[in-house]
């Protein structure tokens, strides 16, 4: 498991720190609003970016400077090196984390879409920043589900034993204890999840936006069905 688990970083002995005149406070000043870190984690299937892109688009519609860090963009590039092993996820984890630090440094609203099976690796993002900048949104589907939207085809794969540590399947995934907000991302509309999202956001002081009423009132029943957290 990774808790077991530390990564070694290079010592940087001779790194000092360099203070920029331009602060985050200024350019959140600038932006009208809160850079933050919202991040969603899942199952494979669990609709993690679909939701998170969705977000970006109602949140840039209204005004925000966003940015979306999504699992397999990243593995492109930044973690192009790493594997699927318990370490480099956990790597993989730590790089985003940083990079999405960066980001709310900006004074962004950074939305990252990643599996981040590991609750130890998820609260080590979450304790790179201050309290209040990192707002955790479970994206709850069962297994079920997520398999029959497998348009990739890799639970197919993975049951057939053809991928090895496979989330949810030879791997595994703990579902968050504490998080922010849990989504149903397997029942609720695409539009419901946005509005509990957006309202999550809201709520936290991150940036003021008017909910559709009607949406706000389904994703409120929703919550008061599931006891979710609004």
């Amino acid at each position: 498991m990774s808790s077991d688990m530390t990564t070694q970083l290079p010592a940087s002995t001779n790194a000092v720190w360099h203070h920029a005149t331009v602060t985050r406070a200024r350019r959140e000043a600038q932006n009208s609003h809160r850079g933050a870190i919202i991040w969603f984690t899942g199952l494979s299937g669990s609709g993690k970016s679909t939701l998170a892109h969705a977000v970006e688009e109602s949140l840039h519609q209204h005004g925000c400077r966003t940015f979306v860090l999504d699992g397999d963009n990243v593995r492109h590039g930044l973690c192009g090196d790493l594997g699927f092993s318990a370490q480099d996820r956990q790597e993989n984890i730590r790089r985003v984390g940083e990079v999405a630090k960066l980001f709310m440094e900006a004074g962004v609203i950074v939305l990252t879409a990643f599996i981040s099976p590991y609750r130890d690796d998820r609260e080590r993002a979450r304790g790179m920043v201050a309290h209040g900048d990192f707002i955790e949104i479970y994206c709850d589907t069962p297994i079920e589900i997520c398999e029959t939207r497998d348009v990739k085809g890799l639970y197919k794969k993975a049951r057939a034993g053809e991928i090895a540590e496979f989330t949810g399947i030879s791997s595994p995934y703990q579902v968050p204890e504490n998080p922010e907000l849990t989504v149903n991302t397997g029942t609720a509309s695409l539009d419901a999840c946005v509005q509990q999202v957006i309202g999550a956001i809201t709520n936290r002081g991150v940036c003021a936006l008017q909910l559709d009423p009607t949406l706000e009132s389904e994703s409120k029943k929703y919550c008061q069905e599931s006891g979710a957290q609004p």
